[in-house]
């Protein structure tokens, strides 16, 4: 599977990241399943923006984008997203990249124009029976045709023949590689094609972007993968696409000037950390539009906090019993999941199996061999989940003294006291539980 990476000029925000955690629960879902996954990520460090902020900033090129990249992994790790098999950098895949576009010009789909670039021709390219639009329909009539773009991302209302190799011009300043047709640079959708087909073949499972890649990237993907003539005769260049749909937040499109554009970063910082956000990003199906609000990352922390709670009493009651994972509920996890990646309908899943087994704890008739079987269960569904435990927070010791004088206090049968500790240990944001095995202190 290849996944379309970051491109590396800024943080990553949380549209990105929808997109990543979609892809990191598909892969983990395949592993479950039994499957062998080989998984490729690419790193976008050239093109447009980044030669634009180069230029502004002054400094060089692996400078610049090695502090994003950095930063996105960071971030990644703390989503808790598996890491990808690869992360090709497009700059370390160059030769592969001109040797492509030789490909293409060889078979004459592709043409160097006057200014010495390389465009890939739509019109040659359809007339040696190739379909361009298979991921959409495209109204060849109603649409620009023929025009071409020299940059990455282009008007979606135009058919264009796109740059698979651009001249290098003074803007450039010294991000530029030498080429058959003189110094320059690659366009942005060749260098999928080079790196996914470099690491995975010219024909393969599966590709994963967000949807505003379907055209023109996904599709110039198609069209210059498929030109080149490298797969054998009856294969696509990707046997299935699959596109995460784009990201609201709080009811509107994500924008600076609206106050709602967030990086990972800027929620860490309002306090919610990596496991409560990937619990919201994971809420709903990929394929619909998502509302991601403030409100929802309180909501998602209170449905952890339930887990958690519901993981710690199967642990009490288990006291180290072993068991096979509870098969139903892994059934059931399962089924939801093959239908379209319906993580929705997993979470219900969940939730149901959860209420049923607190009923039967609450009841004492959850035995410790079925509770071992319901961790067993849960630690296979987190393996897709990767929802991760809570991090332990230790208890200051001067609390944990206050605890066992009101446990001395209660004895004695001194309330006012034990009352007293009480209010005292939740107003300093700790409350009291009584359970099987003694009291404990739990953050509220």
């Amino acid at each position: 599977m290849y996944c379309c990476g970051p491109t590396v000029h800024n943080f990553a925000h949380i549209g990105n990241f929808r997109t990543f955690v979609s892809a990191d629960l598909l892969r983990r879902f395949l592993q479950f399943k039994g499957l062998a996954v080989e998984h490729v990520m690419n790193i976008t460090d050239v093109e447009d923006k980044i030669i634009k902020a180069v230029r502004a900033t002054g400094r060089e090129l692996r400078d610049y984008t090695g502090d994003y990249e950095a930063a996105f992994l960071q971030d990644f790790d703390a989503l808790n997203c598996v890491r990808p098999t690869h992360l090709p950098r497009a700059t370390e895949y160059i030769p592969e990249i001109i040797a492509l576009i030789e490909k293409l010009v060889a078979r004459g789909i592709a043409y160097r124009a006057a200014d010495g670039s390389v465009y890939f021709s739509i019109d040659k390219y359809r007339g040696c029976g190739c379909r361009y639009g298979q991921l959409l329909n495209l109204n060849f009539e109603e649409m620009r045709v023929g025009e071409r773009v020299s940059s990455d991302e282009y008007a979606k209302e135009s058919v264009a023949d796109f740059a698979l190799w651009k001249a290098r011009v003074d803007e450039d300043g010294e991000v530029f590689w030498a080429s058959p047709w003189g110094e320059g640079r690659p366009g942005w959708h060749i260098e999928c094609s080079a790196m996914s087909m470099k690491l995975l073949g010219p024909s393969f499972d599966l590709h994963l972007g967000g949807e505003d890649l379907i055209f023109p990237h996904h599709e110039d993907e198609i069209a210059q993968s498929e030109g080149a003539g490298v797969q054998k005769p009856g294969e696509p260049f990707v046997k299935q696409w699959v596109h995460c749909a784009h990201l609201l937040v709080e009811g509107k499109k994500m924008a600076k000037s609206l106050g709602n554009f967030f990086t990972f970063r800027d929620l860490v910082a309002k306090g919610f950390s990596g496991r409560e956000i990937r619990r919201l990003l994971l809420q709903a199906h990929y394929r619909e539009q998502f509302n991601f609000t403030l409100d929802g990352l309180t909501d998602a922390r209170t449905n952890l906090a339930r887990i958690d709670e519901f993981m710690f009493k199967l642990r009490e009651i288990s006291a180290g019993a072993k068991g096979e994972p509870e098969a139903a509920v892994l059934n059931d996890f399962a089924a939801a999941l093959d239908d379209d990646l319906n993580i929705s309908r997993g979470w219900g899943v969940i939730f149901e199996w959860v209420r049923e087994r607190n009923r039967q704890i609450a009841e004492a008739k959850l035995t410790a061999s079925a509770a071992a079987s319901a961790l067993a269960a849960w630690e296979k569904i987190d393996s897709v989940l990767g929802i991760g435990a809570k991090s332990a927070v230790e208890t200051p010791p001067e609390l944990l003294a206050l605890l066992d004088e009101r446990q001395a206090a209660r004895k004695s049968k001194n309330f006012a006291r034990s009352d007293a500790i009480r209010d005292e240990l939740k107003s300093k944001g700790w409350q009291i539980e009584d359970t099987p095995a003694g009291a404990r202190l739990k953050r509220l």
